[in-house]
């Protein structure tokens, strides 16, 4: 499978992400920019989980719709036509980290999957479904990863 090169300005492959991004210190989402898409991408979707914070992925943004063309999504941004979906936290859009206190460094993994077809989700998708629709329509992906304690 092709790999989508993904990368942040705002921090490097696990290393710590600033705290701006975090929840409880400004909750921006990071400025992300790829290359790479394949030509027969029709969607982009952009993924963030936390595998650290419990059985379960946490869910801290699933944004869909994303044109192949597009190539970056700024700080505190979407990109132009793209659908933000509820998080674990039961809200639309980015959450930021907010580990428990005292933990050691969670991880959050920023996925960028490149799809042969649109994705199909359920009205509020858990980490699982995503992953369950992802499979039978992914051609391409990438991923980066920030690290965050408090």
């Amino acid at each position: 499978m092709a790999g989508i090169m993904l990368r942040s300005t705002a921090f490097t492959d696990h290393d710590l992400l600033p705290g701006r991004f975090a929840r409880d210190g400004g909750n921006v989402s990071p400025p992300l920019q790829w290359a790479d898409v394949p030509d027969s991408a029709e969607e982009l979707v952009l993924l963030v989980e936390d595998p650290d914070a419990g059985r379960e992925p946490f869910l801290h943004w699933l944004v869909t719709g994303i044109s192949p063309e597009s190539g970056e999504v700024p700080e505190g941004s979407t990109p132009p036509g793209s659908q933000e979906w509820p998080n674990s936290f039961g809200e639309r859009g980015w959450s930021g980290p907010q580990p428990p206190r005292g933990e050691e460094a969670h991880r959050y993994f920023f996925r960028l999957y490149a799809l042969d077809r649109p994705l199909e989700l359920p009205e509020t998708p858990q980490a699982a479904d995503v992953h369950r629709a992802l499979k039978e329509r992914e051609i391409a992906s990438g991923t980066t990863v920030g690290t965050y304690y408090r």
